[in-house]
């Protein structure tokens, strides 16, 4: 279990005194995840989702905990964070930063159907327009200087070929110019197990704790990338037509995010081959660690080289 902090039904009924919540019924850990401790918890009131935070700080949680809140004021189904008795999102537990927020209905998919992914591609649009009116930024902490330090961290454990890959894909997007591409909050982590699906309905969006302020279209290639793609790394044509008409529908595409959609592409793959690796080859301690295959990535980008003329409208 991804579990890095334990939590004890003494100590979250300690720390359920602050909130309104009721008692405690039920503490459940959650196996998925490597960024975070989660737990399932149920209360007398309902069902909710404990977090403590392994890497975020509390000066950096504001903007995680205030953009849910925003999001969810907008109509978008995603954890709605429970405010203590002092009206404070953020509390500590067990020496880490921790919050409690809403648990939302559905269930993540492994194999999504068209209908699915178009539901997502809807889902992304509208999150994209609601973001617009948060007025908190928040740069990208994975950007490019991240890329090019993280790269250089796990370079030694690849083969010769593939560290050169990853030298010059991190080179070029380090030289691209992306200042014209349409910007805002954007969740940056929008695989499938992030999203709760109830039929071929979204039931919610979760796990905003990568989310900060960059283009759109980079947002929109990160979600396509996992949701539409077939086992051997390539897109799957259908998914991804329907995925992008989708969001196309709610929020048009323009003449610059056309162009740049092939680089785009290769950007959000490059990103989690360099995550993957730096989790499987330095992680951190735990009590387990769900590490994810990065060669799953470097197929996908490689694939996405091959292919300048990928799937779009």
């Amino acid at each position: 279990m991804a579990v890095f902090t334990s939590v004890s039904e003494a100590d979250i009924t300690h720390w359920l005194a602050h909130y309104s919540l009721g008692t405690l019924q039920e503490l459940q850990g959650i196996p998925a995840g490597i960024e975070n401790t989660n737990y399932f918890v149920t209360t007398g009131n309902g069902r909710f989702v404990l977090t403590l935070f392994e890497k975020l700080t509390p000066d950096e949680l504001p903007f995680y905990l205030n953009l849910m809140a925003h999001l969810a004021r907008h109509g978008i189904p995603c954890p709605a964070p429970v405010a203590d008795r002092d009206n404070r999102f953020l509390g500590e537990l067990n020496g880490k930063p921790a919050c409690i927020v809403s648990r939302l209905s559905g269930k993540s998919v492994t194999q999504p159907s068209v209908a699915q992914c178009a539901a997502v591609g809807a889902m992304l649009g509208q999150m994209h327009i609601a973001g617009q009116s948060f007025g908190e930024p928040m740069e990208n902490p994975r950007g490019v200087a991240w890329r090019a330090s993280a790269a250089q961290q796990v370079a030694r454990f690849l083969p010769q070929d593939a560290a050169q890959l990853l030298a010059d894909e991190v080179a070029l997007h380090a030289a691209r110019d992306v200042s014209e591409l349409p910007r805002g909050v954007i969740h940056a982590d929008l695989f499938r197990d992030n999203v709760l699906m109830e039929g071929d309905r979204v039931g919610g969006l979760i796990d905003f704790y990568f989310a900060c302020s960059d283009v759109l279209l980079y947002d929109v290639a990160i979600t396509l990338n996992d949701w539409c793609m077939q086992a051997d790394g390539h897109l799957d044509v259908a998914r991804a037509n329907e995925f992008l008409r989708a969001y196309h529908a709610v929020r048009p595409f323009t003449d610059d995010e056309a162009t740049a959609w092939p680089m785009t592409l290769r950007l959000a793959a490059l990103r989690f081959w360099i995550s993957r690796l730096y989790d499987l080859h330095l992680p951190r301690d735990g009590e387990m660690v769900n590490a994810h295959d990065p060669a799953v990535f470097e197929r996908i980008l490689r694939n996405h080289i091959a292919n300048d003329q990928p799937v779009w409208l």
